[in-house]
């Protein structure tokens, strides 16, 4: 049996169970009684878990010495950018209804949304030159630019903690992992240019 398959099954899971819940709910009513405030959480919690997630997959892969987890990373990053957009279009529509006026006015006045904003906007870029046939047209500079998920991911985690008003436990969770995650990238590179005595760039 092929290795990948079960990681490309669970990697699609991830994207596609959330997704089919929300709809599913939708469609019986069971959103209760603020459904676009709901939607707009619900989307936004899912993008940062697979944000997360797909974070995770290179220190998975140096634990577990697999090559699967970044195989299955693009598939997760893309997932996490279609709930993004699906956070910001329920936004747009049902809190702006559509008005750039609003969504200009936000930006000024909310900070939260700007981080919010920020971060889509980094992350288009990343969705956009996803393919093989754009890593193999911007080379290294391909990697230079998907560097953008730290920023971004940064951004989410810190939008999401001053949207709460109350019960920050989740949102500081959130950033906890991903500080620890970050911790993780810059440590190993580190532990191992000292273990085999020879600097190694990362």
């Amino acid at each position: 049996m092929n290795r990948l398959l079960p990681w490309r099954v669970g990697a699609w899971a991830l994207g596609i169970i959330p997704l089919a819940f929300a709809i599913k709910w939708t469609f019986q009513s069971r959103l209760g009684p603020n459904p676009v405030e709901f939607l707009e959480h619900y989307t936004g919690d899912w993008t940062l878990r697979l944000l997360l997630t797909t974070l995770a997959m290179t220190p998975l892969r140096k634990l577990i010495r697999m090559s699967e987890p970044i195989r299955v990373r693009r598939i997760l990053g893309l997932w996490a950018y279609a709930f993004l957009c699906l956070h910001f279009s329920i936004y747009l529509v049902f809190d702006l209804g559509f008005s750039v006026l609003q969504l200009g006015e936000d930006l000024v006045k909310r900070t939260y949304i700007t981080l919010g904003f920020a971060a889509w906007l980094m992350l288009l870029p990343l969705a956009i030159t996803s393919t093989n046939a754009w890593q193999r047209r911007l080379k290294r500079r391909w990697l230079t630019l998907h560097q953008l998920i730290y920023p971004a991911a940064i951004l989410g985690a810190i939008h999401y903690l001053w949207l709460v008003k109350a019960d920050t436990r989740e949102p500081l969770i959130y950033l906890a992992i991903l500080l620890a995650l970050l911790a993780f990238r810059l440590r190993t590179p580190a532990l191992l240019s000292r273990a085999n005595g020879v600097p190694r760039v990362d």
